[in-house]
């Protein structure tokens, strides 16, 4: 047992990860392969082994575990080999003795599990690091799968992201990656997306909406939560039997054409984004599901995105201007919904933009283009100055997963030409949407409303200017500051040549004899000496004293 308090224990534990591998050539790689195009040689060695950065990730904890697997949906970032070690971290954690589940089970639904459910299975179908899942029956006999989450799992999650979240205030205050790169933005909304997951009753809403959502494609199936057997720490949802995506025989793919399942796939997610603003923000693999008839099951709706219409209209001019493979009208989309630095490198980053897109035009889902072209744009953005919203970061993440789903499904599938193709279709259905009566009534009443107030207005506008009482307001320079500045100067420098003339004043008069002396010289020209003098002290202390509470004031 460490002796250390927890807080410093989790500094050291943070730090010596990083100390091990920040100057690594895993890392190094991982730093700058998202910004190349050639493809790493086969059987390049690391200094640490994949199996050790598994091993390292889950000595940290769930927080790490939970960015562990999150890293093992990055194929743009890291080689193969540590892509399928970071997957069993989805997989193969270890479980919660079943004496714990029981009790939890039981304390969150208020009645004893045999009451509750006909058979319940002690060994789990999968354990992950926020909870595990188990078969169950209930009394009707309708199978059920029933979520678990781990004791103390938020306690945990909370400690370790209020350690991240000093490191990432530190190191955006102190370094430049730090600012260009925003930590402290990044873990806010990665603390969100957790903390959201961590609420199971929030999840059993997220399956409802989507499975509303997606009612209308008969290759896809969302399974719905049995709300009487569900809490926050305990999640009963249909049982649909099936297996992993990626886990479908090479030869069961030559049999089967699985284009129009891809197609509708594809169709579906870019419907979320565009139209619903509510999207499936984590479908890597270990949450797509193939059903026995054929069907795709998406699964574990805990980490979810929300899209504003305001975005997801951005998002659409972004999904246009890719498919479309136009560069320019890439960039300009992404300049209008980011935040851009006084000296940011737009021509520089447009021109960048402009050849990336054209570059990547003709791929295949076999490259994986789509998100890790949108991971690209990112960095490029980054390093030129300019901060694109979160939201097309979650975009990049989503295309990226698909991008590894589609490939694995059809390799041949132009997921370019698919976007292009469904872009436009849920565009004419948003333009026949926004005709329905109900929006023509809210336009009606902002017309009447403007036609009511207008006569009001333009009469108050053409008296103002026929009596000369138009004004136009300017936010610009304080006026009265400047002026003020002006008037300091001139006293300054009147006085100052006062001072120089008393000073040469009273060196002539050193020359003219005279019965008043000071100190046996004229008494008039030391008189002229000391009021120069006297003055030039004065003029000093107001340039070095009053010019700072001058600048301090606002």
């Amino acid at each position: 047992m460490s002796v250390l308090p927890d807080n410093l224990d989790r500094y050291r534990k943070f730090i010596s990860f990083m100390l091990k591998y920040w100057n690594s050539d895993l890392f190094q790689n991982t730093a700058s392969k998202a910004m190349e195009d050639d493809e790493e040689e086969d059987g390049a060695a690391f200094s640490q082994s994949p199996q050790e950065l598994v091993e390292d990730l889950k000595n940290m904890g769930p927080t790490y575990i939970k960015l562990g697997q999150l890293l093992s949906t990055r194929p743009d970032l890291l080689p193969d080999e540590y892509l399928n070690a970071l997957a069993s971290l989805q997989d193969d954690v270890p479980p919660i003795p079943y004496d714990e589940v029981h009790n939890i089970v039981e304390k969150e639904l208020g009645i004893r599990i045999s009451k509750a459910f006909q058979t319940f299975e002690e060994v789990p179908l999968a354990s992950a690091s926020i909870g595990q899942v188990h078969q169950a029956t209930l009394r009707s006999g309708q199978p059920v799968a029933v979520k678990v989450q781990r004791p103390e799992i938020r306690k945990k999650f909370l400690e370790d992201l209020d350690t991240l979240k000093e490191l990432a205030e530190m190191a955006v205050k102190h370094t430049e990656t730090g600012k260009k790169y925003a930590f402290d933005n990044v873990l806010a909304e990665l603390r969100r997306i957790l903390l959201h997951e961590l609420d199971y009753n929030r999840e059993a809403q997220n399956l409802i909406t989507l499975g509303k959502n997606l009612a209308s494609f008969k290759y896809l199936l969302v399974p719905q939560p049995i709300q009487d057997y569900s809490s926050g720490k305990v999640l009963t949802m249909e049982y649909i039997q099936g297996s992993k995506i990626t886990s479908v025989s090479p030869l069961k793919k030559l049999e089967v054409d699985y284009s129009p399942l891809v197609d509708e796939l594809v169709e579906a997610y870019l419907k979320q984004i565009i139209t619903d603003g509510f999207v499936h923000a984590d479908p890597h693999p270990g949450n797509i599901h193939f059903t026995k008839d054929d069907r795709i099951a998406l699964m574990d709706l805990g980490m979810v995105a929300t899209f504003s219409p305001k975005m997801q209209e951005s998002l659409l001019e972004l999904l246009i201007g890719i498919s479309n493979s136009n560069g320019e009208d890439t960039a300009n989309v992404i300049l209008r919904m980011s935040e851009v630095e006084t000296d940011a490198q737009v021509t520089a980053f447009k021109k960048a933009i402009s050849d990336l897109i054209m570059d990547s035009q003709h791929s295949t889902a076999k490259d994986m283009q789509t998100g890790r072209l949108l991971i690209q744009l990112n960095r490029m953005a980054a390093e030129s100055g300019i901060h694109i919203p979160v939201e097309v970061n979650i975009l990049g993440k989503v295309l990226l997963n698909m991008d590894q789903i589609v490939a694995f499904l059809d390799p041949d599938f132009n997921l370019r030409k698919a976007i292009q193709k469904h872009v436009h279709k849920i565009m004419e259905e948003k333009m026949i949407k926004e005709l329905k009566p109900e929006n023509l009534f809210s336009m009606l009443l902002q017309s009447k409303k403007l036609a009511e107030n207008l006569p009001e207005r333009l009469n108050r506008f053409s008296e103002s200017l026929a009596n000369n009482e138009f004004k136009l307001k300017i936010e610009a320079i304080d006026e009265k500051r400047v002026t003020d500045g002006f008037q300091k100067v001139a006293n300054r420098i009147t006085l100052g040549l006062i001072i120089a003339a008393m000073i040469i004043g009273a060196a002539m008069l050193m020359q003219v004899p005279s019965d008043f002396t000071i100190f046996g010289y004229p008494g008039l020209a030391i008189i002229f000496f000391m009021l120069a003098a006297l003055g030039g002290i004065f003029l000093s202390y107001i340039i070095i004293f009053r010019d700072e509470n001058l600048n301090n004031r606002k």
